[in-house]
């Protein structure tokens, strides 16, 4: 696909881009070969590839699920301006 000086100025106005008139001609060059590689990467045989999520085949390092801290919610709700039944009452502050 080739885009001309034209073209890359619509996509700048679109996108919120300020590029100078000068510099048009050089994006477009540049535009043009990248979606010219893209395009020869969608003609690629894939058939019998799997797809994959990741490019290395890792497992995640996880921390062993332990509890680090006491259970404090009786300190904490007796401390609360306003509880009832093991909840903690606020203002509304939606109408």
């Amino acid at each position: 696909m080739v885009l001309d000086k034209g073209d890359v100025a619509k996509i700048a106005h679109l996108a919120r881009l300020g590029i100078d008139d000068g510099a048009l001609g050089h994006y477009a060059s540049e535009l043009s070969s990248i979606l010219d590689l893209v395009e020869q990467m969608g003609r690629v045989d894939t058939t019998g590839v799997e797809p994959m999520a990741h490019p290395l085949h890792m497992a995640q390092r996880l921390r062993p699920d332990q509890v680090a801290e006491s259970n404090q919610r009786e300190h904490f709700q007796r401390i609360a301006p306003a509880t009832q039944d093991g909840l903690y009452l606020v203002p509304k502050v939606i109408e």
